[in-house]
């Protein structure tokens, strides 16, 4: 398993690639969370973002160690 890239001779770890674009993730399903009436049921809507983001870039690095190896 790989922890690590090969960006142009650095190694730069791969969680450093993957948060930015799960973040832009969070950031387009946010506003449709809103939309969807989600947020009403949920206690404190900044510690879900944070567990949403959270999950998503846990998932993304499992499947792209199951992928990549």
């Amino acid at each position: 398993m790989r922890n690590d890239i090969d960006l142009f001779g650095i190694l730069v770890p791969a969680l450093l690639l993957w948060a930015p674009a799960i973040y832009l993730v969070c950031a387009l399903l946010r506003p449709l969370l809103a939309r969807s009436g989600l947020y009403r049921l949920v206690w404190h809507p900044a510690l879900f973002d944070l567990a949403l983001f959270v999950c998503l870039l846990g998932g993304a690095a499992l499947l792209s160690s199951e992928f990549m190896s």
